[in-house]
């Protein structure tokens, strides 16, 4: 049973819609405000925080959110409510319905998310990282992964966001290394040998991780994670290139990965500004003479299960929920719904993207078509 019930009303204000996923330490909700639409509601599983306890956890990404920067995600409230279990402390955020990077990756299937389109979405997160990373003194994040990882639509285009700032290192390490699904695997070594060890050259290798797994469909030092090992051994087998696994990444990405992934942190970029410049400066392999779209993405040797076994793309979903989308673009005053609406089935045919992409950016913009 869940912290909340759709339906349930929170504090006058937000209505609960639908559970969006559950991490380590919070359940998080698609809800309606009274007046401002819908967000997303992060609610702690911690029984009794107090509102002080909220806040404190959420200082760094309140803070970040005033800078209002557009590849970090925006925090709006914090407050405690009543739930199944007690009282637990709740903030809400900017709501994406795109899901996060995990869901986007899979949604590609059988063939590799385009190359351009994975170094885009990563330029982003360093665009933000590099926020907090300039801070002073720096703040770390401590959790970079796909889920973490917020990616959506807005006027311009495909856009991606990072959430969850400063909770990593709010939460007791113990714990949140027992449970939390994927966190261990996208940790640098050291970080695993010291928890006191993070540091901006450790988001910078949680980075390189994913960069390598948008690339490739596997993860750099095992063909799939094992959730609950922290065996350093895994570090000592060489890195393959992603080029060696991808023909469309060619060598200059190569090193780009290979210097984030670094074993030695001294080694590494030393922020996500560092590696960001070096991705602006990537440019990607030149058209074949065939004239084939890079864009389309190459077939995957290999099937999308390196993050865990998940919920297949359903073509016959996705296609009502397009249909259901272009009806809600029609009515009045719910273009903003449609949009959110087709975003979904996105993930679930990853096709419709290349059907219907100009119009969600054209509803975003809040024109009718």
């Amino acid at each position: 049973m869940g912290l909340l019930q759709e339906g349930q009303i929170i504090r006058g204000t937000y209505d609960v819609e639908l559970l969006l996923g559950e991490g380590a330490f919070a359940e998080v909700y698609r809800v309606k405000h009274r007046f401002l639409g819908r967000q997303a509601m992060k609610v702690f599983k911690l029984i009794g925080m107090t509102v002080e306890e909220t806040e404190k956890m959420l200082d760094e990404p309140i803070m970040l959110s005033r800078i209002g920067h557009p590849n970090i995600v925006r925090v709006f409230d914090a407050n405690v409510t009543e739930t199944s279990r007690g009282v637990c402390g709740f903030f809400t955020m900017e709501y994406v319905a795109g899901g996060n990077l995990e869901k986007f990756w899979r949604s590609h299937g059988a063939r590799f998310v385009p190359v351009e389109t994975s170094v885009e979405v990563m330029r982003q997160v360093c665009r933000g990282l590099a926020v907090a990373h300039g801070e002073t003194p720096p703040i770390v994040h401590r959790d970079i992964k796909p889920q973490n990882i917020l990616v959506g639509y807005d006027a311009t285009g495909l856009n991606a966001r990072v959430s969850d700032f400063g909770l990593a290192k709010r939460v007791n390490p113990l714990t949140l290394m027992a449970s939390a699904r994927g966190t261990r695997v996208f940790k640098s070594p050291e970080a695993l040998s010291d928890w006191q060890s993070d540091s901006c050259a450790g988001d910078v290798w949680a980075l390189g991780m994913t960069l390598y797994l948008l690339l490739t469909d596997r993860l750099p030092f095992s063909d799939q994670a094992d959730f609950d090992d922290v065996d350093m051994t895994r570090f000592e087998k060489p890195l393959i290139p992603p080029s060696r696994l991808n023909v469309e990444v060619n060598a200059a990405l190569d090193e780009i990965v290979f210097r984030a992934l670094a074993m030695d942190p001294s080694a590494r970029y030393p922020s996500a500004k560092d590696l960001l410049a070096d991705l602006m400066r990537w440019r990607p392999k030149p058209l074949q003479p065939t004239g084939k779209d890079r864009d389309g993405g190459r077939p995957s040797d290999v099937s999308k299960s390196a993050l865990g076994m998940h919920s297949p793309i359903d073509a016959q979903t996705g296609r009502r929920m397009a249909t259901d989308a272009v009806r809600l673009a029609r009515e009045k005053g719910r273009l903003a719904e449609a949009a959110d609406l087709m975003e979904e089935a996105f993930n679930k045919w990853p096709d419709l993207r290349d059907e219907y992409e100009y119009q969600v950016r054209v509803w975003r913009r809040g024109i009718a078509m």
